[in-house]
């Protein structure tokens, strides 16, 4: 049953309050420098941890007042319940110990899943705790009920029905049923609450087939002045490839797709565009996530050619993902949305900053090649935030739209102060600040209450089917879940300052 700050005993009251009071170094706040660098991508994360072991001090709220006012916890957490801080508390608690998430991560790859009452056991302790607080349900209806709550406390919800690659068109045929119901179910909402719902390419389109669109994109473009070599297939697309993106994953001129595999390409393209009408008639935009860079030329070229065939007007119904933390990011966004200026296309993207900076690293290394990610934390920073400036520019007087995902408080100081110089606010639909559903609560509370639309990432699916994906990401984001300083303190701070109210009323109760 859910606490409340009303059905605490008497006696109980004073023992939570002396807990708040305790010196427990779980709940110290590090200097502000150290949350400062927590950063996110919504689909697919990069995360640069804090030292092990950080100075302790109190957070200086000052520099921040004016965009997300920390200070004031009432209002910061005003539309949660205590409950539901306490848990959360708990929870973050928990998923900040290293190897809490590696030991979770070893059982639920292990043979012992295979035993059915353990199985049972390690599942449900998993729903009641994590899977509670980073999964928005099981299934659509409860997916709902989770936006529905969102919505109330002032933010909307990206829904992303958590699904893992295909390898055959049987499975991408029930992935995008999948991706079709999710968005139907938006129609039973209150409208505007789901601000996206998020499809993954992977999931519709064989991962054999996009690494062999990506090999022979390539190669077209690094033969860009040979007429000899020809993609019948090719739509109608905008730029996928600057001079400094990477080519290594295609060392040797790639075979033309066979008859069979352009059928399983028109599938896969048909999948698209059911989920694309669907949207339409829906009235809810799509999202399209990213991946690593052998495949993310084939799912920019999905993305693109579907931008070009349904983005009308001022507004896209269809948004591609960037990654910050690529050197070629910054010079594709700009080539990319200066193309759709020219054809007068509203071009979105969802800006993060990557996830899969190790094996990227790693395959560059064993091939002796350049990496394509940033060679520093700083250099991705500076790239991540000058697109996300070069984009309120762009739609701040023109079409397009803009989701900045992260956690990351400088990036999200930042464009919130440009945007509010340039009068983009809560009633602007091309800006939309996003965050992770469990995570950067604070943060995401804060530009709520600065008048900008914010929303969380709900990835939702059943336990069984969902815990592949949820342990695919905790483990490309380890630092992400050690560094909720901020979020744990802020709402330490103020269930100690609800126990303290009730305290005080308590004690103003007069005598019968």
């Amino acid at each position: 049953m859910a606490m409340t700050t009303n059905g605490l005993s008497s006696k109980l009251i004073p023992s939570f309050l002396r807990f708040l009071n305790s010196s427990s170094p779980s709940f110290t706040a590090p200097r502000f420098r150290f949350a400062q660098r927590t950063t996110i991508n919504t689909a697919t994360t990069t995360i640069f941890a804090p030292p092990a072991h950080p100075e302790q001090s109190t957070i200086d709220y000052s520099n921040d007042d004016c965009v997300y006012n920390f200070e004031d916890t009432k209002r910061l957490f005003s539309s949660v319940k205590t409950g539901k801080l306490i848990r959360s508390v708990a929870n973050l608690s928990m998923a900040s110990v290293e190897p809490v998430v590696d030991l979770g991560m070893w059982v639920m790859g292990s043979r012992l899943m295979q035993m059915g009452l353990l199985r049972e056991v390690v599942l449900g302790g998993i729903k009641h705790t994590v899977y509670e607080h980073f999964v928005a349900g099981s299934d659509t209806g409860e997916a709902g009920r989770t936006v529905k709550k969102l919505w109330e406390s002032g933010l909307r919800g990206m829904l992303d029905y958590g699904l893992e690659h295909a390898v055959d068109n049987e499975s991408c045929d029930k992935n995008a049923q999948q991706f079709i119901k999710t968005v139907e179910s938006t129609q039973s909402l209150p409208p505007s609450s789901v601000s996206f719902v998020v499809v993954k390419i992977t999931a519709i389109c064989p991962i054999s087939l996009l690494k062999r669109v990506s090999d022979l994109l390539r190669w077209e473009y690094k033969h860009k002045n040979s007429s000899s070599f020809v993609l019948p297939w090719k739509l109608k697309t905008l730029p996928i490839f600057v001079e400094c993106s990477p080519f290594y994953h295609t060392l040797t001129k790639p075979s033309h797709l066979t008859m069979a595999e352009e059928l399983d390409l028109e599938l896969a393209q048909q999948r698209l565009t059911t989920i694309c009408n669907k949207a339409i008639e829906s009235n809810v935009p799509v999202v399209i996530d990213a991946e690593d860079t052998s495949i993310q030329p084939g799912i920019d070229y999905f993305t693109y050619s579907a931008a070009i065939m349904y983005n009308k007007g001022q507004k896209p119904l269809i948004s591609g993902t960037i990654q910050a933390y690529l050197k070629d990011a910054g010079q594709r966004l700009f080539q990319t949305k200066k193309a759709a200026d020219k054809l007068e296309l509203p071009i979105g993207f969802k800006l993060v900053r990557g996830a899969y900076m190790s094996s990227e690293r790693k395959l560059a290394n064993s091939l002796g090649v350049e990496s394509p990610i940033h060679n520093s934390i700083n250099e991705t920073h500076r790239c991540f935030n000058d697109c996300a400036s070069f984009m309120v520019d762009e739609v701040s007087n023109g079409p397009g739209g803009l989701i900045l995902a992260t956690h990351n408080l400088e990036s999200g100081k930042l464009v919130a102060r440009k945007a509010g110089d340039l009068g983009i606010g809560r009633e602007n639909d091309k800006l939309e600040f996003a965050s992770l559903y469990g995570m950067a609560d604070a943060m995401s509370f804060g530009l709520r209450n600065s008048g900008f639309k914010v929303s969380k990432y709900l990835p939702f699916g059943p336990v069984d089917k969902i815990m592949p994906y949820l342990l695919r990401r905790a483990e490309e984001n380890k630092g992400l879940l050690s560094s909720s300083y901020l979020d744990r303190h802020l709402m330490m701070k103020e269930l100690k300052r609800r126990v303290k109210a009730c305290v005080g009323r308590k004690r103003e109760r007069p005598m019968v």
